[in-house]
C-alpha cells in the first residue's frame, strides 16, 4: 500500500497501463513535457518516450479526431482535455464518431478510448474552467461517464476505463486533486464501471453524490449525526450507466433521498435520479425526492463562486427539511 492523492493515483494507473500494454497512448495539451496543467501525467514521457506520451496542438477537435482513428486501428488512446470547458470544440467528434463507431460498424470496430478532463469549480478559476457538464455527456448514447471521488477509486476506475472496449468520459474533480490522501494498492487493481458504492449505512435518509460533492456530504453527515439523523451515503462513481439497483434498494430502506451535485439544477443527474426513485420506489417515499445543486447559470467567476458552490451547511439544511417534511 502507498499513500496517494487523486493526482498520484491517476498517474499510477496511467503508468501501469502504459507499462503493461504497448497499444496505450497518452496525449493532449501540455501532457508530455510538462505532465499536464495539474501534473497528472508527470514523468510519463521521460519513462515511455515521446511516441507514447506526447503534447498535442491546441485543437481539441483534432485531439479527439486523431484518437478515433487510433482506436479504430486497434490502439487504446487516452486523451486529455485540459479543462472540461475546453472540450466543446471536440463535441462534433465525440457525438458524431466516438459515440457511434461501434453502432455504425455493426460491432466490427471498438472505440477503446478514454477522454480525461478535470471538471468542476471550487478553485477560483476563469471562465470555461469550472463547468460541471457531466449530464451532457451522459445524455449521448454510446458513451460511459465515470467520476471518482477518492484516490482508491480514481486508480481502479481509470484502469477499468482503459481496458474497456467502450469510449469512456473520465471526469476528474480538480477541487480534490490534492485534498484527499489515502492508502492505495500499488499493484494493479480495477473497479467495475457502472457500480455505485455505499460509503455509509443509514436508516433515515439516502444521500447520493459523486466527485467532490462526496466530501461535502461527509462533512454534513457529521452535523446530521449530532442532530440524531442517520444518513446513508451512496457514491455514484459512474454517471452512466447509472446503478439503479443500489439507489432503489437504499431508498426503499430509508424512504427519503437527496441527490447532491454541483452542476446546474435543470435537466441534470439529480433530476434523473429523482425520476428513477419516483418510478421504482414511489411507495417507499416519505418525502419528495430532493435535488441540491448549483443554479441555472454559468459558473460565476471567483468573487461569486462561493454562492454557487454546495457546502456541508447547505446539505445539512436540506437534510433537516427532508426529514421534517
Amino acid at each position: 500500500m502507498k499513500i496517494m492523492n487523486l493526482v498520484n493515483a491517476i498517474n499510477d494507473a496511467l503508468d501501469i497501463k502504459l507499462g503493461e500494454d504497448s497499444n496505450v497512448i497518452v496525449y493532449g495539451e501540455d501532457v508530455g513535457v510538462e505532465g499536464g496543467v495539474f501534473r497528472v501525467s508527470e514523468n510519463l514521457q521521460k519513462k515511455y518516450g515521446r511516441e507514447r506520451v506526447f503534447d498535442a496542438p491546441l485543437a481539441e477537435s483534432g485531439i479527439v479526431g486523431t484518437a478515433v482513428g487510433m482506436a479504430v486501428a486497434g490502439l487504446r488512446p487516452i486523451v486529455e482535455m485540459q479543462f472540461s470547458g475546453f472540450a466543446y470544440p471536440a463535441f462534433n467528434q465525440i457525438i458524431s464518431h466516438v459515440a457511434r463507431i461501434h453502432n455504425r460498424s455493426r460491432g466490427k470496430y471498438a472505440m477503446s478510448m478514454v477522454i480525461r478532463m478535470p471538471y468542476g469549480g471550487g478553485i477560483n478559476a476563469l471562465e470555461h474552467h469550472s463547468e460541471s457538464f457531466e449530464a451532457g455527456f451522459a445524455h449521448i448514447p454510446g458513451l460511459k461517464v465515470v467520476i471518482p471521488s477518492t484516490p482508491h477509486d480514481a486508480k481502479g476506475l481509470l484502469i477499468a476505463a482503459i481496458e474497456s472496449d467502450d469510449p469512456i468520459i473520465y471526469m476528474e474533480p480538480k477541487r480534490i486533486y490534492r485534498a484527499i490522501k489515502q492508502e492505495v494498492e500499488e499493484k494493479k487493481s480495477s473497479i467495475p464501471i457502472g457500480k455505485a458504492k455505499v460509503l455509509q449505512q443509514g436508516t433515515d435518509i439516502t444521500i447520493i453524490a459523486y466527485g467532490a460533492m462526496v466530501r461535502e456530504v461527509q462533512k454534513a453527515i457529521v452535523l446530521a449525526k449530532k442532530a440524531g439523523i442517520s444518513v446513508e451515503l451512496i457514491d455514484l462513481r459512474t454517471i452512466y450507466p447509472i446503478d439503479k439497483e443500489t439507489i432503489i434498494k437504499s431508498v426503499q430502506k430509508t424512504g427519503r433521498v437527496i441527490t447532491v451535485t454541483e452542476s446546474v439544477r435543470s435537466f441534470g443527474v439529480a433530476s434523473e435520479i429523482s425520476q428513477i426513485v419516483s418510478e421504482d420506489a414511489f411507495l417507499s417515499l416519505e418525502a419528495p425526492p430532493k435535488r441540491l445543486s448549483g443554479f441555472d447559470t454559468i459558473t460565476p467567476l471567483p468573487k461569486g463562486e462561493n454562492h454557487f458552490m454546495i457546502d456541508a451547511y447547505k446539505i445539512f439544511y436540506e437534510i433537516e427539511r427532508t426529514i421534517n417534511y
